[in-house]
């Protein structure tokens, strides 16, 4: 078994860059993937140029492992240079093999490998941070500051596994960018949301365009939540209103408000507003 190795996060990390010491060789079967990889889909095309890569120059960054019970091997991180290994026809690949690790600090540096990348989808990333916080315990502000991202990123990542599963899928497919998403966000009407979603991946919509009918969306249920807020109109202040416009030969007005109502006389001048006073006192 390998000694323990004392690297560096970045180097550990690197995708084939120079490695270092303290290196294993295993069989590529010996090696299983982690099932706790919050990266579903890898892109066959930069796996394909990974493994063009190896096929010239060997795997020079080793992967990290830990044994487990069934004699073999799981991946901690690397699982594109294995992935790409397997493409190029390897049979045995560098390792570092880190059973110093704790099972929770091997999850965790798998996870925070797989998102530190740039190419995660962004629901995958989304669903990444979620499992380091439900697993772990940590804050959004401790993630935030683990993954080197601001906290208000890490937030707005998470916000995105509130949207319909169907506007999550076109959003993990690429169909939709995550400024369509920001935008949508604001659309409360899961069916609208969609709606617009799909329109906005088939390139009907700009962000701009969702913004402005997320807005129009928003005023409309304000307006509905108002009326539904109003107390019917007691039948007495309208009988009121045309007893005292009779009575005072003007126009009168019971105004009902949330913190109170307001009675309105309407006058003309002076003269008229004393006559109407003559009545009052």
């Amino acid at each position: 078994m390998a000694r323990k190795t004392e690297s560096s996060f970045d180097e550990l990390f690197s995708d084939n860059n120079i490695g270092s010491e303290d290196i294993s060789t295993l069989r590529i079967s010996e090696i299983e993937p982690n099932k706790n990889q919050p990266r579903k889909s890898f892109n066959n095309e930069t796996l394909k140029q990974l493994a063009d890569s190896i096929r010239e120059h060997g795997v020079l960054q080793p992967l990290i492992v830990r044994s487990i019970a069934s004699g073999d091997y799981m991946i901690i991180a690397g699982e594109r240079r294995w992935r790409a290994a397997k493409m190029a026809g390897l049979s045995e690949i560098p390792v570092l093999i880190r059973d110093d690790l704790s099972e929770e600090q091997a999850m965790q540096i798998a996870m925070i490998e797989n998102l530190q990348r740039e190419n995660l989808n962004p629901i995958e990333e989304a669903l990444g941070y979620k499992e380091l916080i439900d697993k772990f315990g940590m804050t959004q502000d401790k993630l935030a500051q683990v993954l080197g991202k601001a906290r208000s990123s890490v937030a707005n990542s998470l916000g995105l596994l509130s949207l319909p599963n169907g506007v999550q899928e076109l959003l993990r497919n690429g169909s939709l960018s995550a400024g369509h998403c920001k935008a949508l966000k604001k659309v409360k009407d899961a069916a609208l949301m969609t709606e617009l979603a799909h329109k906005a991946a088939e390139g009907e919509l700009s962000v701009r365009q969702v913004e402005v009918i997320a807005k129009r969306e928003a005023s409309r249920l304000e307006e509905e939540k108002d009326k539904k807020e109003l107390k019917p109109r007691i039948s007495y202040y309208t009988e009121i209103e045309v007893s005292l416009s009779e009575l005072l030969g003007t126009k009168v007005r019971v105004a009902e408000g949330k913190n109170g109502n307001v009675l309105q006389i309407d006058f003309a001048d002076k003269e008229q507003l004393e006559g109407i006073m003559k009545y009052f006192n």
